[in-house]
C-alpha cells in the first residue's frame, strides 16, 4: 500500500525522513470513502473529529473550571464527552496513525521539524507557540464552522451539502495561501 520513495533516483534510500514511508493516495482516498460508507451504516453518523477532539477538552478544564463550571458550560452541556462513533473516530485517528509509522519504521520524536527549522529556525518555544495558536485558531474556525475537514470536508461533501463544499474549497485556498507566505520557493528566479 505505500510508495517507495523514488525522488533521489535511487528507489528512495537516500530519502529524507520528510518523504519515506509516503501511502498511495488513490488507496487512502479509497479507504477513507469506504470508512465513510461503513461509519453511516454502523453508527449512522457522519466522519468528524472536531466535536469529539472539543468534548474531551472539557477533562482538560476540570483543573480550571472545576466541574462545576465544565458541568455549567453552554458548550459542554451541549457536547458533553461521550463514547459515540466520532469519540471512535478519534481514538482510531491517533492509533491509526501510530501504528502507520510504526509499521512504516518512520517513528521518531521531534520537537522541531525538519521543514519547519529550515524555515523558521530550531527555536522549540517559537514552534510550539505557534502550533499552539496554530491549534487553536484551527478549532475555533471547525467549531464556528460546524465541522472540519473530515466533517465537512469528507462527510459534508460526500452528501453534496452546500455547506461542506463551501468550507472545503475555502480552506484548500486559504490552505494554498497560508503555505505560498510560511514557505515560499526559494531560489525561483523569473527571467
Amino acid at each position: 500500500m505505500k510508495e517507495p520513495n523514488t525522488a533521489s533516483g535511487n528507489g528512495g534510500t537516500d530519502a529524507g525522513a520528510e518523504t519515506k514511508g509516503r501511502w498511495n493516495p488513490y488507496l487512502v482516498g479509497l479507504g477513507i470513502g469506504v470508512l465513510s460508507w461503513i461509519a453511516f451504516g454502523l453508527v449512522n453518523q457522519p466522519l468528524g473529529i472536531s466535536t469529539a477532539l472539543s468534548s474531551v477538552s472539557s477533562v482538560c478544564a476540570l483543573p480550571v473550571l472545576g466541574g462545576e463550571g465544565v458541568a455549567q458550560n453552554p458548550y459542554w452541556i451541549k457536547n458533553p464527552l461521550k463514547w459515540d462513533g466520532g469519540m471512535l473516530f478519534l481514538v482510531g485517528t491517533f492509533l491509526g496513525s501510530l501504528l502507520s509509522v510504526l509499521v512504516s519504521r518512520t517513528f521518531r520524536l521531534e520537537k522541531v521539524p525538519v521543514t519547519w527549522s529550515r524555515q523558521f529556525g530550531p527555536s522549540t518555544a517559537r514552534r510550539f507557540a505557534a502550533a499552539f495558536i496554530g491549534g487553536i485558531i484551527i478549532m475555533y474556525g471547525a467549531r464556528m464552522a460546524g465541522g472540519c475537514t473530515s466533517g465537512h470536508g469528507i462527510s459534508g461533501s460526500l452528501q453534496l451539502a452546500l455547506s461542506s463544499w463551501t468550507f472545503f474549497l475555502t480552506m484548500f485556498v486559504a490552505g494554498i495561501v497560508t503555505a505560498l507566505i510560511l514557505f515560499p520557493k526559494r531560489g525561483s528566479t523569473t527571467k
